[in-house]
């Protein structure tokens, strides 16, 4: 690969002076609220980034754009609801650098290429559509009218619709989703992959299969009757942060809460709410009742023994720990399932797991009496080729209890992205029902593709192999969130043209088509106007509940587009007078999308005013309301073997993970506060008994390799820190390490990459960092 077009300097001359202390034991507080003001007041001056943190997350404001923790339903706290990794978030939208047409005038695609993540991340707001003309060095500014038009000819030309592709990231609201979908469809294929492919794709497919909704079935609300919360392979002190205040609350209301995770978590160990008094005085609230350090891919094993001792139990004592009345009237399978976790041996359980039976027996025990119970799980669990199975043995789990369906209990996948999961609910999404696309041919007299789209991984081969020529993203960092980057860069490289809807500079637009366009869009926090009016988007958050968002903020510059008119504009182009869509009528407010959406969607009656309400409102969810939509109309209990990904003697297991000072690829700092790294990235995370087999010392530097499918690929100058993790276990940042985790090693059924557990060489170089 060419120097202007590495995916990320791979071999940087020199280290940022990494420094090491202790792993801190307590999550947010006075640390967590000097951090927030540090970022905001580092971007902005004090009255726009007062205007900012008073509006985010407040009924009457607008949604954070990081991630998707739902807010609570009653009083919301006039100061602050938002967290410290919020804050980072709104800095990193509402900054008011901008980089104009002299900016790219002065540094090339090369030049830029050069930077890290960080770097690139840290340059400011797009002020205007650039455009990367075949064979230019330089982006040079371009109006929208000619943006459009390049698109048009681009879309036009293709010898079939489903030569394009149409990737959507998390951000994206409601009302742009639904017309960006609309306008693909028109356009001719259901090649919309999106962000949720490469995460929460696992758990929709297991919980659509085991209980026919692929959403989660708790309320926020519910964590506060909970009598037992598990907490599997999530981070929320520094991935969903809030998460932590419904926490605290649950304890305090008498939950136990079961941590399963091959890291501990700084903010699972111990929380100080910066809104409380304790809090404020650094007196720490103590959350896991036990922790369970599960080794990398080891927790379907886990949950197999969990639910043997319950079995044993309920042998003891019939009628005492399960809930026979729910099993025998709301599910199926359960006799076939009971008869495989009793062929199960424990010790071989134990084995794949990691966790001592003692420990395992612990965990047992506070679930047996517990009838309200809820299991929280992200990548840790979604990641895996087994994910999807390993998700449904969570569900079995639930099932035998009767934790699905009542208050206090249920399914709770943790969703990342602010609106990742709203998008799917608009129809972003490769393989849509009959039913949904037959909804949308009847509301608006078009016929819609049936034939199944590309998903992320699919999209990537077909753009390397040639087979898709067009690239499209509504918002995110494709190159940055995708596995196997090199080759991920290939195929980019391949289209003839590559767009991007962004905010902000990232580095998926530096690795380009022939012919590349960046169309610079309003974020959250912005004031939108339409002929004089104010204007407002809706989300959906990991609950379910739609709500408004209304931005207050100037924008950096008056050449942005709201991410509807950008799809509207576009769809007039591409398709001109062909269309049987009111474009034009989309154009002029808000409303009139919310009004189709209604006509296509079900769940949003009378969306307009009921969108109005403060705190907005809940969707329809059937596994919450105890009635489970699955081919057989019940509750399925879900057998499997339990596996774990073999490794030879030299190699280990990898899992990526995220810093605290980023949010999925965008990164904020080099810190990671709660694991003790400062000023560093480019580290791997190691059992200190693995690193005395391995000669290696603290601050050695290695390269790490991965030879799947024959294939050989490196990172390399990573620095060994000790850590607390299981032997043959690691952990790196990513993207850092995106490189690393293989196209084509993927989850079974969901075609998820892999990214937690990828399986590593690691080779030591002459280098020593001094830490």
């Amino acid at each position: 690969m060419s120097k202007a077009n590495r995916p990320n300097p791979e071999n940087p001359e020199t280290f940022t002076g990494i420094k090491l202390s202790s792993p801190k034991t307590t999550a947010a507080g006075i640390p967590a609220v000097i951090s927030s003001m540090q970022h905001v007041f580092g971007e902005m001056d004090a009255m726009r980034g007062l205007k900012a943190l008073f509006k985010v997350n407040q009924k009457d404001g607008f949604d954070c754009p990081g991630c998707a923790w739902p807010d609570p339903d009653d009083e919301r706290s006039p100061i602050a609801e938002y967290c410290e990794n919020g804050a980072k978030a709104i800095a990193e939208e509402a900054t008011s650098k901008r980089l104009d047409a002299s900016f790219f005038a002065a540094n090339s695609v090369a030049d830029l290429a050069e930077l890290n993540d960080y770097e690139i991340g840290k340059k400011g707001r797009i002020a205007h559509p650039m455009y990367l003309p075949k064979g230019a060095t330089h982006y040079q500014r371009i109006n929208w009218t000619t943006a459009f038009n390049i698109m048009a000819d681009h879309l036009r030309s293709l010898e079939s619709p489903d030569e394009a592709i149409f990737y959507t990231s998390g951000r994206t609201s409601n009302e742009a989703a639904f017309l960006y979908q609309l306008f693909v469809r028109e356009f001719g294929t259901n090649n919309l992959p999106d962000c949720s492919n490469m995460c929460h794709e696992s758990s929709g497919v297991a919980l659509t299969e085991s209980l026919g909704i692929g959403k989660g079935s708790v309320k926020l609300e519910d964590f506060y009757e909970a009598e037992v919360i598990l907490i599997i392979g999530q981070n929320p002190g520094t991935n969903h942060p809030r998460m932590l205040s419904a926490l605290q609350k649950a304890k305090e209301n008498g939950a136990k809460i079961i941590s399963i995770n091959p890291l501990p978590e700084t903010g699972l160990i111990g929380f100080s709410n910066p809104q409380t008094l304790k809090g404020a005085l650094g007196i720490k609230a103590r959350l896991t009742d036990l922790f369970l350090q599960v080794q990398i891919n080891g927790d379907m094993a886990l949950m197999q023994a969990i639910a043997k001792y319950l079995l044993f139990y309920e042998a003891q004592a019939p009628g005492t720990v399960l809930d026979h009345d729910f099993i025998a009237k709301h599910s199926l399978g359960y006799e076939d399932w009971k008869k495989h976790i009793e062929a199960q041996d424990l010790q071989e359980l134990e084995q794949i797991s990691g966790i001592p039976l003692l420990q395992i027996e612990q965990a047992a025990e506070y679930l047996r009496n517990s009838k309200k119970i809820i299991a929280c799980w992200a990548m840790g669990l979604t990641q895996h080729k087994n994910a999807v199975n390993t998700i449904k043995e969570v569900v079995n789990l639930l099932l035998m209890k009767g934790s699905i369906g009542k208050p206090g209990a249920g399914t709770c996948p943790v969703r990342g992205h602010s609106n990742v999961q709203g998008d799917r609910t608009m129809g972003i999404y490769e393989k849509p029902s009959d039913a949904f696309l037959d909804r949308l041919d009847k509301a608006f007299d078009i016929k819609t593709p049936r034939r199944h789209g590309y998903d992320t991984v699919d999209c990537i081969h077909a753009m390397y192999e040639g087979k898709a020529k067009v690239f499209f993203a509504m918002g995110g960092n494709f190159l940055s969130a995708t596995p196997d980057t090199n080759y991920t860069a290939k195929a980019l490289e391949n289209c003839q043209l590559t767009v991007h809807v962004s905010t902000k500079l990232n580095r998926s637009h530096l690795i380009h088509g022939e012919e590349a366009l960046i169309l610079p869009c309003l974020g959250r926090s912005d004031k939108d106007e339409l002929n004089g009016e104010e204007q407002f988007i809706s989300c959906e958050n990991s609950m379910g509940v739609i709500q408004k968002s209304k931005g207050s903020l100037k924008p950096v510059s008056d050449d942005l587009l709201s991410e509807s008119s950008i799809v509207c504009l576009m769809a007039k182009a591409v398709l001109g007078q062909e269309s049987k869509v009111d474009w034009d009528l989309f154009l002029t407010h808000n409303d009139h999308i919310r009004d189709a959406i209604e006509r296509s969607i079900p769940g949003f009656d009378n969306y307009n005013k009921r969108v109005r309400e403060p705190g907005g409102f809940y969707l329809p969810n059937s596994a919450r309301d105890g009635q489970f939509n699955t081919i057989s109309g019940k509750a399925e209990f879900t057998v499997s073997r339990p596996q774990i990904e073999p490794i030879d003697d030299g190699e280990y297991r990898m899992m990526t993970i995220r810093s605290h000072d980023q949010f999925n690829t965008t990164i904020y700092g080099l810190n990671d506060r709660y694991r003790g790294i400062t000023n560093e990235r480019r580290v791997i995370f190691m059992n200190e008994n693995d690193m005395r087999r391995e000669g290696l010392n603290k601050g050695d530097v290695v390269d790490l390799f991965n030879y799947h499918d024959g294939v050989e690929r490196v990172a390399h100058r990573f620095i060994v820190i000790p850590f607390s993790i299981p032997e043959r276990c690691t952990a790196t940042y990513f993207p850092e390490t995106n490189v690393l985790v293989p196209i084509k090693s993927v989850a079974e059924k969901s075609n998820t990459p892999t990214s937690k557990m990828i399986v590593l060489q690691i080779r030591k170089s002459a280098e020593h960092v001094t830490v």
